[in-house]
């Protein structure tokens, strides 16, 4: 079924991405990684081609915390491949620090929301040439804890632990699916976001929190992390099976769709995100 497909993959070389990464290689599909740092992908990409035996796999590199890169990257991309069958937008960070990106964004919805909405708004025109092209978006079910405001997006004045600007990174991504997924009815193209269950990935790197009650948080929260393998294998579901063919704005966890349980996932809130993002990365 994916042997001629192409997928793209970001934050493919590490975590979730480079399980999903491993999963569909398996699968014969052409695979473009969209990795930070290239030279660190580089040995990724070479053990997953011996184990998987495919060696169509390719690197390119991104930068999701700079739109100039994102426009960079989607002109390359389409030069380069007359079609796009699976988008997989993985990649995500996490941080106890409020940071920016260069575009002045919050850093954390800065890449996890705003990078990859530009990014696959860009695409949209080589993934229509692949006809019944997949688009998933890497949540998690920290988003139920997320206050959605519109004017607010960039957590000013509300940056406590870091978990206020991620779920409200990953309820975005939600809201985001839903409306995609609205717009391309009728075209062939689904949008579904992905709940991959709380992984023990580098996203909670404890070394990168100085403080001796971080580093215990973190410590006992890896306890209860599945395996980045086991994270990634709704990803794979949703690119590779034929089950879910025609099914769109959903929310899978467990390769299940699951209700969506937040109030901040109304039509109105969706609409208001759409317009708001709009501006702010200059699609309209």
């Amino acid at each position: 079924m994916m042997r001629g497909k192409t997928v793209l993959i970001t934050g493919a070389d590490g975590g979730i991405g480079r399980c999903t990464t491993q999963g569909i290689a398996f699968t014969g599909a052409r695979i473009v990684m969209a990795c930070l740092d290239e030279q660190l992908a580089e040995p990724v990409r070479d053990e997953i081609a011996r184990q998987t035996g495919n060696d169509d796999i390719a690197i390119m590199q991104l930068d999701l915390a700079s739109q100039a890169d994102i426009r960079r990257f989607a002109g390359e991309f389409a030069a380069r491949y007359d079609r796009l069958d699976v988008l997989i937008n993985n990649a995500g960070v996490f941080s106890l620090k409020r940071f920016e990106t260069a575009d002045g964004l919050e850093r954390t919805i800065g890449i996890n929301y705003f990078g990859h909405c530009l990014l696959t708004c860009l695409l949209l025109p080589v993934i229509k040439r692949g006809g019944k092209a997949r688009i998933i978006n890497v949540s998690s079910d920290s988003y139920k804890q997320a206050k959605f405001d519109p004017d607010n997006l960039q957590t000013r004045g509300n940056y406590k632990t870091g978990m206020e600007a991620y779920s409200l990174s990953k309820l975005a991504i939600i809201l985001f699916t839903q409306e995609l997924a609205e717009q391309l009815q009728g075209t062939g193209i689904t949008v579904n976001a992905v709940h991959p269950g709380h992984v023990a990935t580098g996203i909670w790197n404890m070394w990168e929190h100085p403080k001796w009650y971080q580093r215990l948080l973190i410590t006992l929260l890896h306890l209860f992390l599945i395996s980045p393998d086991k994270g990634a294998l709704t990803s794979i579901y949703l690119a590779c099976s034929e089950e879910v063919a025609g099914i769109t704005g959903q929310y899978f966890s467990k390769q299940k769709p699951v209700a969506v349980k937040s109030k901040h996932t109304t039509p109105q809130m969706q609409k208001e995100l759409w317009e708001t993002t709009n501006k702010l990365l200059n699609l309209v």
